[in-house]
C-alpha cells in the first residue's frame, strides 16, 4: 500500500527568516525543518517550503512597507487555519496583513478571506464552518 505525499507548493523569497515566520504565525505551526536558505512548514494536510531566491535577484527586488501587492500573478495559494480572527491577528503581528471580517466570504465548508505576506504576495485564508 503506498501512502502520497503531502500536496505543497514553494514560496520564493528575499527575506526567507520573516517569511516563514509570518506563515508559522498565521497557520500556527512550528517549522519542520530550517536551514539559511529554505524553511519548511507543514500542516496536517500541506507541506509550504520557504526558497531563498538567488542573491543576484534579490538585491535587485524592493519590497516596500506595507508591501505593494502582487495581484496580477499566475498562482494564489490557499491555506487552511482554525481560525480566522486568530490569523488576523498572527499576520498583524508578523508584517503582513488578513482583510477585515467584512471582506470574507463562504462557500460549500469554509469562510475564507484574502490578506498578503509580507512580501506582498497575496493568500487566502480558509477556515472550516463550524
Amino acid at each position: 500500500m503506498s501512502i502520497q505525499p503531502k500536496a505543497g507548493a514553494v514560496l520564493f523569497a528575499k527575506d526567507v527568516a520573516r517569511l516563514a515566520a509570518f506563515y508559522a504565525q498565521v497557520l500556527a505551526v512550528v517549522p519542520k525543518h530550517a536551514e539559511a536558505e529554505k524553511v519548511v512548514i507543514e500542516t496536517d494536510t500541506f507541506l509550504l517550503v520557504i526558497h531563498a531566491i538567488p542573491a543576484a535577484v534579490a538585491a535587485k527586488v524592493e519590497i516596500a512597507s506595507p508591501p505593494v501587492l502582487r495581484q496580477q500573478v499566475p498562482v494564489k495559494l490557499f491555506l487552511p487555519v482554525r481560525s480566522l480572527a486568530q490569523a488576523r491577528v498572527n499576520a498583524q503581528g508578523s508584517g503582513g496583513d488578513i482583510r477585515p471580517v467584512e471582506f470574507e466570504w463562504s462557500a460549500a465548508d469554509v469562510t475564507a478571506c484574502d490578506g498578503n505576506d509580507p512580501e506582498g504576495n497575496v493568500v487566502q485564508f480558509r477556515q472550516a464552518l463550524q
